[in-house]
């Protein structure tokens, strides 16, 4: 299997297991405290864009700062979208 991709940064818990396409989120951090909605959205949300730019054949899947600053955009839209 291809090396996993994962996220530890603010003790968040996510990876990415490229060559079995799927991604898995932790929701508690290494204590036992659960995350936070917010925490398991940013986590969730940062894996699919490393995810989506691998699946590009995108060289950005390995920028952190540009995969976590999509991210971060990515799930304020989405929580604050509102369709009418």
């Amino acid at each position: 299997m291809e090396v996993i991709e994962a996220m530890i940064d603010k003790s968040y818990v996510g990876r990415v297991h490229y060559d079995a396409q799927h991604i898995r989120i932790g929701t508690r951090n290494h204590s036992g405290k659960p995350f936070t909605k917010q925490e398991v959205g940013d986590t969730f949300w940062h894996e699919l864009t490393h995810a989506i730019l691998h699946d590009m054949d995108s060289p950005l899947y390995r920028d952190e700062r540009f995969v976590s600053a999509f991210a971060t955009r990515l799930n304020k839209a989405i929580n604050t979208a509102k369709f009418e």
